[in-house]
């Protein structure tokens, strides 16, 4: 006697029933194409039956061989559509958080990168002249274009002002100094000002 496990139950072990061979994943089972032209027929003549008793409600009439092959033509022009369509994007899953899609990994793979190039930018003054202030610059100008319709280029003289002398000196002159966490925390609140 068996020990009663669920392969007997199901019918895999002695004296149980035959298991049907499982199909394996992403095997899509198709139709005969018997079944499919059965299946189209049918939906073209009803949606003929249907058309054909909504134009004589509405006094009008159409032949029904026109009204068929117009039908068949939509028909082929889906089956057309749907052969050439490309296959569905796949699903990707964040690992963390409610995030999902490529743009939160995106955004991640972002974050992280600037993580490391300000890490070594804090013992690297090349680095941080090479890598942090150019888009910090960046930033600036698009926060004094957004806010003041202005940008550093554009009229200096009114930037300065509102940028203040020490993120002024520090985007004009780049290779003057190296980075600290409070000249960029300075640097930062003046642009919040903005």
């Amino acid at each position: 006697m068996s020990d009663g496990g669920l392969d007997d139950l199901f019918g895999s072990g002695p004296g149980g029933n035959r298991r049907r061979p499982e199909e394996p994943e992403g095997v899509v089972k198709r139709r005969s194409i018997a079944v499919t032209l059965i299946g189209n027929a049918v939906v073209i003549g009803l949606a003929a039956v249907v058309i054909t008793a909504a134009l004589r409600a509405g006094g009008l009439s159409i032949s029904p061989l026109l009204l068929v092959s117009l039908l068949l033509g939509l028909r082929l022009v889906i089956r057309a559509v749907r052969v050439v369509a490309p296959p569905p994007a796949p699903r990707l899953r964040s690992k963390i958080g409610t995030d999902s899609g490529p743009a939160a990994d995106a955004l991640r793979s972002a974050v992280r990168r600037w993580e490391r190039n300000l890490d070594r930018a804090n013992s690297d003054p090349e680095l941080y002249a090479r890598n942090v202030l150019p888009v910090l610059a960046e930033l600036t100008d698009e926060r004094l274009r957004l806010r003041h319709g202005i940008t550093r280029a554009s009229d200096p003289r009114r930037a300065r002002e509102l940028l203040g002398d020490e993120l002024w000196s520090a985007l004009a002159e780049p290779g003057r100094r190296g980075l600290k966490a409070r000249d960029v925390e300075t640097y930062l609140d003046a642009m919040e000002r903005l």
